[in-house]
This record gives structure tokens, C-alpha cells and sequence, in this order.
């Protein structure tokens, strides 16, 4: 069904006022959560190709003992910037990707709560990609781990200013992530449709507001340690020299404060996109809404006491090492709560297996085997013997890809009917999940084997005779097939963007509001405001789980953007919002701080000065008031009249 009842002098108006500039103007300025999302996801997938090709040519490396494919220096820089990027500038950003385009269809309403600070977290997202990239054209890469542990990544060891683009890049792109959790939650409390209470709250939706909680308190610890880290390096303090009384551990600490929730930052909106795609391709209620809700919200809090179960080896005390051991096990509970709310719902409903599903169905097997491996290095015996071994490299990669990477292509591939208004191709998507499914084991399953036999984590490098060629050229032959079938899958999507069917409004039969909207959606989202009265309102349509609500447009003459407030545990109407209009501000922000950061990085005061000048002069004209943001305060019987 749509709710974008006919009403041509109302969408018209809505067209106009909602629209963009038309060109490079209207490209630079916008704040439409849409267009921001949808850059967002082009740009996390263009990271991913890049740290795909970075693996590709480690395993290369890899693939025979004695290679000189690579030298030693290079391969610590491309497995330094691999992490790096998949971590930092794909697996967390797409996920704000997905939740900018479908978090606010999905709780029915027109636009995030701050749209100017949307785009500035999009902007910064790009501009830190680039700077940390940047180190590619000046020949210095960093090169000291993804995780750039003390004191390799000191002055002493690392007297280059490869590791400062590492840490002042990394510091840099913490805005945007902040920026985009504190908007994310804002949004979901205070927009929702009328009548969505927290107990009609989408499983998507949960998932983003589990994630962005989770970053909140776990990225300011990251965050400390790379500035603490370039304050070490810069100013040359002595934060983590021994000899001076700081503590290299310290940054281990900090670094797995975040770390560890990190992992399941990305994993939380992933399992809540695979809840929501079996349920619609399943075409049955989910088993357990409320326990898998509850499961979402536990991991958020359990994982926050893991983080030490990365540090075992480094001299803890065995009451420490208990402590979070018993963490590390606890926190497999509520995972596998989904895995058999899953299960139940296939099981109750009529599973259709196409794409979606089958990528859905992938990350639920993949991560089993991850999940079973990581209750294995729980276990603090296990992981003594497995420590910087091929075995945690192997753990790592079936709890990330499976976890998050899966779970992102099934959302692609569910979602890309409303983010382009074309069906994606059927039997190409089932081929390339095909050959990313068999290319992914026979690329990481291998190495639990190899990490077993004693081949250790990070060398570039083996000899020959060691028992460890057969399955190192199997590793790197898969990696092969893996990266074909990802490549398959982004190329047909593009392809299908331009040559796919048409998709109409739900070609799914979804539940959820977005397939209340036409494909694209357009700028404005909803013609009217949705009123809900359902858990799954477009499955209970028929019985009132969705209504039309109030048209919300400005007085004749005027421009400005409105959209609903609600508020309280039922979101109950409280006022009509006038929206931000589209500026230059957030990109000239993030330009300002990309020169700051610059200027930090060549030690030049002079040119930080410049950035902060620049960030000044945009942020007057940002506050500079030229809307009129007086919210439109709603008796909630006058909704509907004042809304037109």
C-alpha cells in the first residue's frame, strides 16, 4: 500500500520546497538524509574495494613461502591501512549509510532531527578518508597495525609522520562518528510517527539506537589514545615512555575500551538488519520481537566489559583474567537468543530464498563458526596458545565479515528496490553471494588450521617445509573467488541501477513504513505524516496499523521545511518542526578542520590557526538565522489543521 494519497497541488508543493538546487550547488549543500545517505554507502563501498585490494595483494604475498612480491615495509603498510579501512572508514560508516536513508522512513517521519549536523558528519567522514589516503602520495603510510600499539608507534620506532596521519585522521573522523550517533538518537526519541511506541520501534531502529549508545561511551577512549598518542609525538610528552613513567599498556587499555564494543558496534545493526530481512522474506512475525530487543540492548552492556580478553598475554592478574573470561562467555548468551528467534521464524513462515534471504541465512552460519571460535579465546588456556597466531586472524574475519559484511549485503540487496526504484538481478545476486560464501571459507577456515600449526599473525613472509603451503595457496586462492564475488554483487547492483526492472512502491511485501513510499522516495518522504498503531503496520493496514496524518505544509509563500515532533513513550504529537534549509556551512566546517588537521601534522600553528579561522567564519553563518526555528507548539486535535 502507499500513503501518498493523490493530491497534486499539496505534492507539488512539497516537490518545490523539498528540492535540492539543481548542479554542483544543490550537490554541496544539501542536507536531505536521503542524499546523504546514499553518499554515505557509494563512499564506505569505494573504502572497501580499496582494503579488498589491499588483502588481495597480501595474499598474493602469502600465497607461496620465500615470496618478494612485497617487501616487508610495504606489506606492514597495506596490512596497517587493510585494518584500518575496514574497520574505521567501511564497516562503521555504511552502517550510518543505511540508518541516514531508512531510519527516519522507518519511524515516519521527513528528515533527521539536525540536518546541517548531518552533513557535517558526512563531510568529515570523506575529508578524514582522504587524509589518512593522503599518506599514499607523500610515501608514508602508516605502518604501525591497525591498532598502532605503543612504543612501535613512538617517536623512537616510528620517527616518521606516517603514524600522525594514522592518529590525527583517525581523531578527526571521531567527530564524524560522534556527530552521527547523538543525531541518530535525537531523531528515533523525538520524531517518531504518532502513536509508534517504544513498543511499535522497528528492529532496525533498535539496532542503530543500540549502536549509537554504544559509541558514545566507547569512542572518546579511542579517541583519547590517538590524541594522547599525536600529543606524544608532536609535543614530545613522555604519556606512554616507562622511563618517564607513562605506561604502554595504557593505550592497549583505551584502544580495547573501544575495541572490543567495536566489534559488535558494527555486528548490533547487522543482526537487526538480518532480523528484519528474514522476517519479510520469510513473510512471518519475528519470533521473540521482545527478547531479540532485549538481547540488542544486553550486548550493547556486556560488551563494554570484554575488553581486557584482547590483552591475556600482557601480564593481567588472574583474577582480572577471570573476570573478563566470564564477560567474554556471557555476552555468546544473548547472540544466541537471535540465532533461535531466527530459527523460529523460518520456521513459522514461508522463506522465500531470494538474495536477501540467502545473505541473511550466510551471516547466520559464518558467525556461528565465528561466535564458537571466540567463546575458544575466551577461554584463557586457549588463548595463550592462540595469541598472535593465523587462528585469531581466522576468529576475526568470520565474526567481522560474517557479522557485519553479510548482514550489509543483505541490506543492499533488500533495500536497493526503495534507493533506486529497480529490482536488483535475481540470479546475479545469487551467484555472487554463491561465490563470496565459498571464496570466504575457503579463504579464512584454512587459517584456524595454520594458526593451530604455529604460522604466526602479521609476517610478510615464510619459509618453505613448514607444513604451511598447501593451505596458504588454498587461503589465497579463495581470497581470490571471495573478492570476485563481492565484485559481482557491486557491480550487477550498479548495472541494475540503470537497467533493472522497475520495482514499485514494495516489491517485497514489507512491513516496515519505507515501503509506505514510493521508489525512490521522494524528497520529502511522506505527502502525509503517518499515524501507527502497529508493531508490522503495513502487514496490519488493513486493521488500522497505518494511517494518513497531517499533510504538514508551510503557509502559502513560505518555504521552509516541516516535519513532526513527538515525544514520551507513546510519541504523542507535540509540535510542528521548521527544518534547517540546505548551506555550504557543514562542508566549509569539515574543510576548515581537514586544514587544521593538516596543520597539526606538519607542525605549522600558523596553518591549525587558518583551520580554526575557517571553522569560525562557517559556523557564524551556520547559526546565522535564516529560517524561522519556533516550533509550531500543537493542541494534538489541531494537528491536522495547523499541519496544512
Amino acid at each position: 500500500m502507499t500513503l501518498t494519497a493523490p493530491a497534486p497541488r499539496d505534492v507539488e508543493r512539497l516537490e518545490r520546497i523539498w528540492s535540492d538546487e539543481p548542479g554542483i550547488v544543490g550537490f554541496l549543500k544539501t542536507v536531505d538524509h536521503k542524499r546523504i545517505g546514499r553518499r554515505y554507502l557509494a563512499t564506505s563501498v569505494v573504502f572497501l574495494l580499496l582494503g579488498g585490494v589491499q588483502a588481495l595483494m597480501m595474499r598474493t604475498q602469502l600465497a607461496s613461502p620465500d615470496n618478494d612480491l612485497l617487501s616487508p615495509e610495504l606489506y606492514n603498510q597495506l596490512m596497517t591501512m587493510h585494518g584500518t579501512t575496514m574497520i574505521f572508514l567501511f564497516n562503521t560508516p555504511i552502517w550510518a549509510g543505511f540508518g541516514n536513508y531508512f531510519l527516519p522512513l522507518q519511524i515516519g517521519t521527513r528528515d533527521m532531527a539536525f540536518p546541517r549536523l548531518n552533513a557535517l558528519s558526512y563531510w568529515i567522514f570523506l575529508l578524514s578518508g582522504i587524509f589518512i589516503y593522503s599518506s599514499f602520495f607523500v610515501g608514508e603510510i602508516p605502518d604501525g597495525g591497525w591498532f598502532a600499539y605503543v612504543p612501535l608507534t613512538g617517536d623512537e620506532f616510528s620517527p616518521s609522520v606516517a603514524i600522525d596521519f594514522w592518529a590525527i585522521g583517525l581523531a578527526f573522523l571521531g567527530v564524524s562518528t560522534t556527530v552521527g550517533a547523538i543525531n541518530f538518537l535525537v531523531t528515533t526519541f523525538k520524531m517518531r510517527a504518532p502513536g509508534m511506541s517504544v513498543s511499535r520501534i522497528p528492529i532496525f531502529v533498535w539496532g542503530i539506537v543500540v549502536m549509537s549508545f554504544m559509541i558514545l561511551f566507547a569512542l572518546p577512549s579511542v579517541t583519547l589514545a590517538q590524541l594522547m598518542l599525536a600529543i606524544d609525538r608532536i609535543f614530545e610528552f613522555t604519556i606512554f615512555v616507562p622511563a618517564a613513567g607513562g605506561d604502554p599498556l595504557l593505550f592497549q587499555h583505551l584502544f580495547w575500551i573501544w575495541g572490543h564494543p567495536e566489534v559488535y558496534i558494527v555486528f548490533v545493526p547487522a543482526t537487526a538488519v538480518v532480523s528484519m530481512v528474514i522476517t519479510v522474506h520469510a513473510r512471518a512475525r519475528l519470533v521473540g520481537h521482545l527478547l531479540v530487543v532485549t538481547a540488542l540492548v544486553a550486548i550493547g552492556f556486556i560488551s563494554f566489559g570484554v575488553w581486557a580478553h584482547h590483552m591475556f598475554a600482557t601480564g593481567l592478574g588472574y583474577l582480572a583474567l577471570s573476570f573478563f573470561a566470564a564477560a567474554s562467555f556471557i555476552v555468546s548468551i544473548p547472540s544466541g537468543v537471535q540465532f533461535f528467534a531466527w530459527i523460529g521464524t523460518l520456521w513459522e513462515g514461508r522463506p522465500r530464498f531470494e538474495a536477501p534471504m540467502l545473505w541473511a541465512l550466510g551471516m547466520m552460519f559464518i558467525f556461528l563458526l565465528g561466535g564458537i571460535t571466540g567463546v575458544m579465546v575466551a577461554m584463557v588456556p586457549f588463548d595463550f596458545q592462540a595469541q598472535d597466531s593465523y587462528f585469531v586472524v581466522a576468529h576475526f574475519h568470520y565474526t567481522l565479515v560474517g557479522g557485519s559484511v553479510f548482514p550489509i549485503f543483505a541490506a543492499l540487496y533488500h533495500w536497493w528496490p526503495k534507493l533506486t526504484g529497480r529490482l536488483p538481478a535475481p540470479r546475479a545476486g545469487k551467484t555472487a553471494f554463491w561465490l563470496a560464501f565459498i571464496g570466504f571459507n575457503l579463504t579464512f577456515f584454512p587459517q584456524h588450521i595454520l594458526g593451530l600449526w604455529g604460522m604466526p599473525r602479521r609476517i610478510y613472509t615464510y619459509e618453505s617445509g613448514v607444513g604451511w603451503d598447501g593451505l596458504n595457496l588454498l587461503s589465497s586462492i579463495g581470497a581470490y573467488v571471495l573478492a570476485t564475488g563481492f565484485l559481482l554483487a557491486v557491480v550487477t547492483l550498479v548495472w541494475s541501477r540503470y537497467r533493472g526492472r522497475p520495482a514499485g512502491p514494495d516489491p517485497w511485501g514489507g512491513d516496515s513504513l519505507e515501503w509506505a513510499t514510493p521508489s525512490p522516495t521522494p524528497e520529502y518522504d511522506f505527502e502525509q505524516m503517518p499515524v501507527v498503531d502497529s508493531l508490522y503496520p503495513l502487514w496490519d493496514a488493513a486493521e488500522g496499523g497505518v494511517r494518513g496524518g497531517p499533510v504538514l505544509l508551510p503557509p502559502e509563500g513560505e518555504e521552509e521545511h516541516y516535519t513532526l515532533s513527538t515525544g514520551g513513550v507513546d510519541a504523542v504529537d507535540e509540535a510542528v518542526m521548521p527544518m534547517p534549509s540546505p548551506t555550504y556551512s557543514p562542508l566549509v566546517v569539515a574543510v576548515g578542520m581537514l586544514i587544521g588537521a593538516y596543520g597539526a601534522l606538519v607542525r605549522s600553528p600558523w596553518l591549525g590557526l587558518f583551520g580554526v579561522g575557517v571553522i569560525a567564519l562557517a559556523l557564524a553563518t551556520w547559526f546565522w538565522p535564516d529560517w524561522d526555528d519556533e516550533p509550531v507548539e500543537l493542541a494534538h486535535a489541531d494537528a491536522q489543521e495547523v499541519g496544512r
